[in-house]
């Protein structure tokens, strides 16, 4: 998350956001698709963060993603972003996506508890997290395809 909105954020969030200590309730899903380069069809269920406390909040303290599973943060227009795993307690795959669907840059592995910058080094419409090892297992590369409702290309 872009460091200035984060501020704003906090800034704004209520003392009991601040101080929370465990996963936020499983959001909302809907299913997204990532196209591979060598035409694979990889189909996932995930929670969808659209609020800025659900997106505060994301998949810290929680103790596993599953394989077919993540959640996707819908910035609402491309933007930068800028990520960290504060509270985090499960390693990540971060995949950050362009308004059209394709991949502009994957963070593999990322660590738990860390409070590094995450960035999507470009603007980006959403930011999917995954189990980390997803992109590897499936062969998920910069420049793939992911469909779903937010980018406007849903079969």
């Amino acid at each position: 998350m872009n460091r200035r909105l984060l501020l704003g954020l906090l800034a704004l969030a209520p003392a009991t956001a601040l101080a929370q200590d465990g996963p936020q309730p499983k959001l909302p899903t809907e299913p997204l698709t990532i196209i591979t380069r060598d035409g694979k069809r990889h189909e996932f269920q995930v929670e969808m963060a659209l609020e800025p406390q659900q997106q505060m909040t994301g998949l810290m303290f929680r103790p596993s993603v599953g394989p077919n599973e993540g959640m996707l943060f819908d910035w609402g227009q491309p933007r930068e972003s800028s990520m960290w795993m504060r509270n985090t307690i499960t390693s990540l795959d971060m995949l950050f996506i362009t308004q059209d669907g394709t991949v502009l840059r994957i963070a593999e592995r990322t660590v738990p508890h860390s409070l590094a910058s995450i960035s999507s080094n470009g603007p980006v419409r959403a930011t999917l997290e995954l189990a980390a090892g997803t992109a590897e297992r499936l062969n998920i590369r910069v420049g793939d395809k992911v469909e779903q409702r937010i980018f406007g290309n849903t079969r």
